[in-house]
């Protein structure tokens, strides 16, 4: 007789959509709802509209969370907004959230709180449904002169009441790449006006470290205003250019998304569901930055605990397990980790932490690897 064991995994949709760059590529665009301006905005206006079409899931989501690059030149800005379809009202659409209001200069650079109502609500980065919805369609406004849209993506997901058991290690053995290590810790009592300084800097200085991998970053001018005496002012920079003035963090996931896009990166937010997802990214040369939160007996090695870490995945040992840049760690020297790929992967799919949150950076000509899950 033969035991069936069924793993619950997440389901996660992620698409790319073919926005044009500029208000000036931008069809006319006509509104509708409530939360719209009526009628046609012409993309020769100061400000200008792209909707798009109306997106079916192919399940039914509780979740979904738009990223995007742009180049904002001064005194120019870009909103996301996107309204869904709830699976037991298939006729009727949800309003317009706010998914972000995105200058590179921080005028502004905002989530919206507030917005909630008997559909859903947006967490800061993401519209959380309060029944589940089955498609959806995003619209994008440029706003000011010389604004530049150069991507956009929107992931939708339903997670698994419980997280997976632990992946097999793929084939390949071991594998990690040279990315280079910045301590958050080494920034503590930096710059506090931007989420209290250093110590908090988890996801700026994991995006500094991608970026740094790649060659790309803010140029000596841009980080002249740092001050003397930093061990690595591109984490300073990369937290004031995340900065999200309504949560008051640098955490916001597509901020640190959009910021990377500025030095020419490709980027995308979504949900992986295993560390054997996060393998191919590695194996492609590619490191992946990952979400999680745990006590510090969850996660062996990390000695500490965390409500929500972001951290840098660079490789896998010879057994699987799983080889991180810990910003977290108290040294630039101590930023190297192994944690167990077991306890890793519980903590980071988990769907009291972030169900798997990943940030994907790349420069345009490294290709991703083939996705068979339609997550990337």
């Amino acid at each position: 007789m033969w035991l069936v064991l069924t793993v619950d995994l997440a389901r996660v949709a992620f698409t790319r959509f073919a926005v044009p760059t500029t208000p000036d590529d931008a069809a006319p665009t006509t509104l509708e709802g409530p939360a719209a301006r009526q009628g046609t905005v012409p993309a020769s206006r100061e400000s200008a509209e792209w909707t798009s079409d109306e997106h079916p899931i192919g399940f039914a989501a509780t979740q979904i969370i738009p990223s995007w690059t742009a180049r904002t030149p001064p005194g120019s800005w870009i909103e996301i907004v996107l309204r869904a379809r709830p699976a037991a009202q298939p006729e009727k659409w949800t309003k317009w959230y706010v998914m972000g209001r995105w200058s590179e200069h921080g005028d502004p650079r905002t989530s919206v709180p507030g917005q909630g109502d008997e559909d859903g609500d947006v967490a800061v980065d993401t519209f959380v449904a309060r029944h589940p919805v089955t498609a959806y369609q995003v619209r994008v406004t440029w706003h000011g002169e010389g604004a530049e849209m150069t991507g956009l993506g929107v992931m939708a997901s339903a997670l698994p009441p419980h997280p997976p058991a632990a992946s097999a290690f793929g084939p390949g053995g071991a594998v990690e790449l040279d990315v280079p290590r910045h301590s958050q810790h080494a920034h503590a009592g930096h710059h506090p006006r931007f989420d209290g300084g250093g110590a908090n800097w988890c996801s700026p200085a994991s995006v500094a470290m991608v970026l740094a991998y790649w060659g790309r970053g803010p140029s000596p001018d841009e980080l002249a205003w740092v001050g003397d005496g930093d061990p690595a002012p591109a984490v300073d920079h990369a937290a004031a250019g995340t900065y999200d003035a309504s949560y008051q963090g640098t955490g916001n996931w597509p901020f640190n998304v959009a910021y990377a896009g500025r030095y020419g990166l490709r980027g995308l937010v979504t949900r992986l569901r295993s560390a054997a997802e996060l393998e191919p990214f590695v194996r492609a040369g590619i490191p992946v930055i990952t979400s999680q939160s745990f006590k510090a007996h969850e996660l062996p090695g990390s000695c500490y605990s965390t409500d929500g870490h972001i951290l840098v995945v660079t490789g896998f040992t010879a057994g699987g397990d799983v080889v991180v840049n810990d910003p977290a760690a108290p040294t630039d020297d101590e930023v190297r980790r192994v944690y167990p790929r077991a306890a890793f992967e519980h903590v980071w799919l988990r769907s009291s932490g972030s169900g798997g949150i990943v940030y994907v950076l790349h420069p345009p000509d490294v290709p991703l690897p083939p996705s068979t899950n339609g997550n990337w």
